[in-house]
């Protein structure tokens, strides 16, 4: 601009009206200039605002209804019903002597699906105190956390010391720091440290194309890595940012002076490309010839239903991701086990059946729909998945009675190539099928996992389950955590650690003393729903309203039980 302003006076010619022509034109250049420079600040100070305090309070917005401002609070089963939110547990240290004694656990209630949909399952959780024996296998799992968490990040190891981690493996950290100051291993100076450098770091993660996490990063820097742990980026994952999510609403609900800082980190997503306008699960990776971004549903039953209820907590609804449609059921030891019914010849993604995705909706829902609060411990919401459990679980304890091998089936980590194994309950048209990534056979892998075998004890008090807690509370080592599992052909433990086992266990033992770990919102609004309503940014970034009746996620039904009275 000076270049060309001096150019403009440097003329031959300064006539008069020459004179003022260039002194009017002169004073719009100057004018439009600091105009620009005004906007442009404007801009920065608004992208500001958006990314760093995303509430303005005292403004014009104040006069709009609440109902605009997304200032109400989200109808959940106790608003709906007019029913009593589930109570909070106090920590362990916290519980009188004789808590579990005066505890109304143990409800008589008719076995089978309700009016609603839900469903009572004639199983009971295992529900009490911790004895010395399960007392030490949770320090045990917590040494894991303590060995390999990052100072610099607050990020844990996925598996023992190599330095990379996944938004899956970070919720099962999460799920062990709960448990572990909810069962008095640590107190609150420790647990908030931790908990506030791990979401620190998360603020300012460099997102997959500014869209949602990377798939993995880099423990000690927090960077973008590839599954090799070298920079790169390589997609998100929707059934890792769902886990994720269920484990931030735990974190919030539990906990609420956490909760804008929680708001902050999730407000800075953006959720455009994470469920499809029919309400599927869609994850994002990069092709390897085009190097394209490719977005692709993701998740397959079992695993996608979790990944959706954690997705529906913030107000999200993905509603074909949560039904159990299409599946097939195959006949094993005369139980109906279901599996996807998608063709994987055609879609290109196979259906493991393994326990874990029913373990975590138990442990972490209590088998209830994201919008129930209210449940009594063996009333679950959300019927068909309480029953799909319990078919997971009789089909392994059948399997025991009449082979005699014990059985608590899961994908699992093993020593060397090929690294992992899906030890399925059925997959590829065959019961009890373990097989690498590549859909090799690899019976020498099957296992009793550890993870597997606690949950199972945790949500299912009987004498099966007392059995593999035997088989597996003793596989550890004192400094590193508790092992992945138990070999089935004789060859031994399973000498690995990683953050999964480890957090899912704690997450099984904190089950026993206070039952499902998702607890009631204890506010009314939130920052999620009300941030950004003076701007473009909640529908730029497909962020929700609070959810109501009409927006729930329907509780569904699939087998033919006749209907308590309840």
């Amino acid at each position: 601009m000076k270049k060309r302003l001096s150019s403009f006076y440097g003329s031959s010619r300064k006539t008069p009206r020459f004179g003022l022509l260039a002194f009017t034109l002169s004073f719009f250049v100057i004018t439009a200039t600091a105009f620009a420079a005004s906007q442009v600040a404007r801009s920065v100070m608004l992208y500001q605002e958006e990314e760093i305090d995303p509430v303005i309070a005292g403004s014009d917005l104040d006069d709009i209804p609440a109902l605009m401002r997304g200032n109400r609070p989200s109808v959940t089963t106790s608003l709906a019903y007019g029913e009593t939110k589930t109570p909070r547990v106090p920590r362990m240290c916290e519980m009188p002597k004789d808590y579990f004694e005066k505890a109304e656990l143990d409800v008589d209630l008719p076995v089978g699906y309700t009016r609603r949909n839900g469903y009572v399952r004639k199983f009971k959780d295992r529900r009490g105190f911790l004895t010395e024996r399960e007392m030490r296998a949770a320090k045990v799992a917590w040494h894991y956390f303590e060995k390999f968490t990052q100072p610099t990040t607050g990020l844990a190891n996925s598996v023992g010391n190599f330095p990379s981690t996944t938004m899956w493996d970070t919720a099962s950290y999460i799920s062990g720091l709960v448990s572990a100051y909810e069962l008095c291993l640590i107190e609150k100076p420790e647990f908030d440290d931790r908990v506030f450098r791990l979401l620190t770091t998360f603020k300012g993660l460099k997102l997959f194309r500014g869209e949602l996490p990377n798939k993995v990063y880099h423990t000690k820097t927090g960077a973008q890595v590839d599954y090799t742990n070298k920079p790169g980026e390589v997609g998100f994952s929707a059934l890792d940012i769902g886990r994720f999510l269920v484990w931030m609403r735990i974190l919030k609900n539990r906990y609420p002076y956490l909760g804008n800082t929680i708001d902050s980190v999730l407000l800075k997503w953006d959720y455009s490309n994470a469920i499809s306008s029919e309400g599927l699960l869609v994850g994002a990776y990069i092709d390897k010839k085009t190097k394209e971004i490719k977005y692709a549903q993701e998740g397959r039953l079992g695993y996608e239903e979790y990944a959706a209820k954690g997705f529906a907590l913030w107000g999200f609804r993905p509603l074909l991701a949560h039904r159990a449609e299409p599946f097939l059921t195959a006949s094993i030891f005369g139980v109906a086990v279901p599996y996807d019914g998608r063709d994987p010849r055609i879609f290109h993604s196979q259906n493991y059946v393994v326990t874990e995705s029913y373990l975590l909706d138990g442990l972490e829902f209590g088998f209830d729909m994201p919008h129930g609060n209210s449940s009594k411990d063996r009333m679950h919401s959300d019927g068909w998945r309480a029953e799909f459990a319990d078919r997971i679980y009789l089909v392994q304890e059948q399997r025991y009675t009449h082979t005699g091998f014990l059985t608590a089936r899961s994908e699992h980590n093993v020593k060397g190539p090929p690294y992992f194994t899906y030890d399925t309950i059925f997959s590829d048209g065959y019961p009890w099928n373990t097989v690498t990534p590549r859909g090799d056979y690899a019976p020498d892998h099957s296992a009793v996992s550890a993870k597997a075998a606690m949950g199972l004890w945790s949500l299912w008090d009987t004498p099966y389950t007392d059995d593999l807690f035997e088989a597996i509370v003793e596989l550890y080592n004192p400094e590193n955590g508790m092992y992945e599992g138990l070999y089935e052909g004789g060859q031994g433990k399973i000498e690995i650690y990683t953050a999964n086992i480890n957090g899912i266990i704690l997450g099984s033992l904190l089950h026993k003393v206070q039952g499902k770990l998702l607890t009631p919102y204890l506010g009314e609004t939130e920052v999620w729903y009300t941030a950004f309503r003076e701007q473009d940014a909640r529908e730029r970034k497909h962020l929700p309203d609070p959810f109501t009746q009409d927006n729930w996620l329907p509780a569904l039904r699939h087998a033919v039980q006749s209907e308590t009275k309840l």
